[in-house]
């Protein structure tokens, strides 16, 4: 069989044991199929602090250039992870990075399987987040504040200070933090959100505490609101499909109560949050697809979930692990989807959609990785290692080719 032929995409290694899935998704689902053509970055966390986190910003402008990006899972180290990898610092998170320099919002969205029941039972459809990927507390300036004294917002305009706020008198030692958005990436979150909704024919929420912070989230609120009346009312009355703010403590309650297939709009760390309580509540963290999508067009796949440190340790020491590679791989055919999507490559198109359905009939079939297995209450299931997981979906890939 003569491999699919592709343009390229930007591929960002990882760390741990996710880095140790993606060669072996390469190797075994990929490679055989596909002429792999990509850009390659390593953003392991090792060559991130060799470059001083160069290699990231050169990923994020290569996406620029290919529109088309997928990304493993990184790290984002603490104070334990300096100590542990001996870093010059305390590097930030790597998708902050990309998401600032492309300005696009995150969508997230379970996996559904049928042998997967989501914990909240009232859930019969997907809830795709919706996560604005710029500012808030991932570009946050912080100090730590040593002892009494007057902490102070001030705002110097072009023509001089304008604005001087006391934010707190310390009487002792503390901590501070100072968080920023603009206008300009709120719009553009915005739009998103509503060409997504339109594109999904589903219904579009949003929600913050407009209540509590009376400037910062009402922005939000207010741009969101503006944008609607003038620019998608119309279209979404057309399509039957509704636009409402809430705030987010209402949100999470309407959510609970709801049977999904709607598309909920977060702020930043709102977003980050909730797509884990979504994506546990659905079943698994490893289920649950990730697309970084730009204004101007741009798109980065990924996992959404972390490295997965347990059991790298138990890799390293030579031990078999039954890590779930479904939302590494649902990364790669996300980004080869777009790739043919953008390119009229049908074949490429193909091959994606051919992958994602071997990896859910596997599951079907009762062949599970060990957090499935727990998940699952049919009583046929088959509990396997990674490297028999892959085997399994390259057996049905094979027989779908």
């Amino acid at each position: 069989m003569n491999k699919i032929p592709m343009n390229k995409i930007v591929e960002m290694d990882g760390d741990e044991m996710t880095r140790i899935l993606w060669k072996m998704i390469k190797d075994e689902l990929l490679a055989p199929f596909v002429e792999l053509n990509t850009e390659y970055y390593d953003l392991g966390l090792p060559e991130r602090d060799r470059t001083d986190d160069r290699i990231t910003v050169e990923a994020a402008n290569a996406i620029k250039k290919y529109r088309v990006g997928v990304k493993c899972a990184t790290i984002t180290p603490n104070a334990q992870r300096v100590e542990e990898y001996k870093l010059k610092e305390m590097w930030k998170s790597p998708n902050g990075t990309i998401r600032a320099i492309l300005d696009g919002t995150v969508f997230r969205t379970p996996i559904i399987t049928e042998s997967i029941k989501p914990y909240v039972k009232t859930w019969k459809k997907p809830i795709t987040i919706a996560r604005h990927a710029y500012g808030d507390i991932y570009k946050c300036t912080e100090f730590r504040v040593p002892g009494p004294g007057k902490a102070e917002l001030v705002f110097t305009g072009e023509n001089g200070e304008s604005f001087r706020e006391t934010v707190y008198d310390f009487e002792c030692a503390g901590v501070l933090q100072g968080q920023y958005n603009k206008d300009s990436s709120i719009e553009s979150f915005a739009r998103s959100c509503f060409n997504y909704a339109i594109d999904a024919r589903e219904d579009l929420w949003f929600s913050t505490k407009d209540t509590i912070s009376k400037q910062y989230d009402q922005t939000f609120k207010l741009i969101f609101a503006d944008i609607y009346e003038k620019e998608y009312r119309q279209k979404f009355e057309e399509l039957g499909i509704e636009y409402f703010y809430t705030l987010i403590d209402d949100a999470v309650a309407r959510v609970i109560r709801s049977e999904g297939g709607f598309i909920w709009a977060c702020k930043n760390y709102d977003g980050d949050v909730m797509s884990d309580m979504v994506s546990t509540a659905f079943g698994s963290l490893a289920m649950m697809t990730s697309v970084l999508v730009s204004p101007d067009g741009n798109y980065e796949y990924e996992a959404a979930h972390g490295t997965i440190t347990r059991h790298y340790y138990k890799h390293l020491k030579g031990e078999q692990t039954s890590s779930n590679p479904i939302a590494t791989i649902f990364a790669w055919t996300g980004a080869l989807r777009k790739r043919g999507e953008l390119d009229g490559n049908a074949p490429l198109m193909e091959f994606a959609d051919k992958l994602e359905k071997a990896c859910l009939d596997v599951i079907e079939d009762g062949v599970m990785t060990g957090d499935l297995a727990l998940l699952c209450e049919r009583g046929d299931i088959r509990k396997v290692n990674s490297n028999d997981f892959l085997a399994a979906i390259r057996a049905k890939l094979e027989q779908s080719m």
